[in-house]
């Protein structure tokens, strides 16, 4: 994240200009940071990076269909309650349904996964995680790597949260559908 806007802004001034915004915005503590930084936010992501998350997207896809659940990728707001943070995750998965087509942020998924570059990398470690797992919803928490088939997996259990690091090969289990998602298809389609 780049520096904050100097102005604080509520939730709804954010709210509001968010839909005119030439660029995405997350909001955090009262302040907006532009997505990828004010000179990059609208240059996009790198081809690793998107195909990542079109294959985990892929790897969810007809199972979400079949249990009626929701896949945004990175388009979609989640709203973290009570701290009224923003984020664009870069693949969101809700199985609670839809209950306004009009509501422009979700608030209850039941898995993420952010793609790490070196510029998100400590915010999707330090704040993201601890904004992430205050989700009473959320089950499992991905941080993917770009640049080798490396997963930091973070899962929900009867006794907190639990990590796990999958290297090269693995499976990691995705309970509100019911199913793994392995690293082959994670990484399906990259030279590593």
């Amino acid at each position: 994240m780049s520096a904050p806007n100097l102005k604080p802004m509520s939730v709804e001034e954010y709210l509001r200009s968010e839909e005119t915004s030439p660029f995405k915005r997350e909001y955090v503590g009262g302040y907006v940071y532009p997505l990828h930084g004010s000179t990059r936010a609208q240059a996009g992501t790198s081809r690793a990076h998107v195909m990542i998350g079109q294959n985990i997207v892929r790897a969810l896809d007809g199972k979400a269909l079949e249990q009626n659940c929701v896949i945004y990728p990175s388009d979609m707001k989640l709203r973290i309650e009570p701290s009224s943070t923003f984020y664009y995750p870069d693949v969101m998965l809700v199985c609670q349904g839809i209950s306004s087509l009009e509501l422009t942020y979700e608030t209850n998924p039941c898995f993420i996964a952010e793609v790490v570059s070196k510029s998100t990398a400590r915010n999707d470690r330090l704040a993201k995680y601890v904004a992430y797992t205050a989700i009473s919803s959320l089950q499992t928490y991905l941080i993917v790597e770009q640049d080798q088939r490396l997963v930091y997996a973070y899962q929900r259990g009867a006794s907190g949260w639990a990590s796990s690091e999958l290297r090269g090969q693995g499976d990691i289990d995705v309970p509100c559908l019911g199913i793994s998602v392995s690293l082959d298809q994670i990484y399906r389609r990259l030279p590593f």
